[in-house]
């Protein structure tokens, strides 16, 4: 399956992600922040990235703004999943260059439809 690269500060949010994607048989690499999800993404390669919103330094909006303009990693699809869940952030995300966007708490079947949606 995709190498999913998780992108959250939240240690239980990572690990809820973790179980519902290695369960489904992809591979999770994981990144605390936006600053090191930008460097891992450029280093790893993955398939995927879940990016949440509200993290420090670096939110996810500004992460997935350099990513997507970045020529080595705008070809990587980015699912937004945050709390954040406002008509606003759900378009400025979109701006940023996310593929989709999904509030927490997550569930693992629209998680799961929305991932073979971006990969497709």
């Amino acid at each position: 399956m995709a190498k999913v690269l998780i992108v959250d500060d939240s240690p239980t949010e990572t690990h809820k992600l973790t179980t519902i994607l290695e369960k489904n048989g992809h591979v999770v690499i994981t990144a605390p922040n936006g600053e090191n999800g930008v460097d891992v993404a450029r280093a790893q390669c993955p398939d995927l990235i879940l990016m949440d919103i509200v993290m420090p330094g670096l939110n996810g909006f500004q992460a997935t703004r350099q990513l997507s303009k970045d020529s080595s990693t705008s070809g990587i699809p980015i699912i937004i999943v945050t709390t954040k869940d406002q008509d606003t952030d759900r378009v400025w995300g979109m701006r940023q260059g996310a593929r989709a966007y999904l509030t927490k708490p997550v569930d693992e079947g629209k998680l799961l439809s929305a991932i073979g949606e971006v990969l497709a």
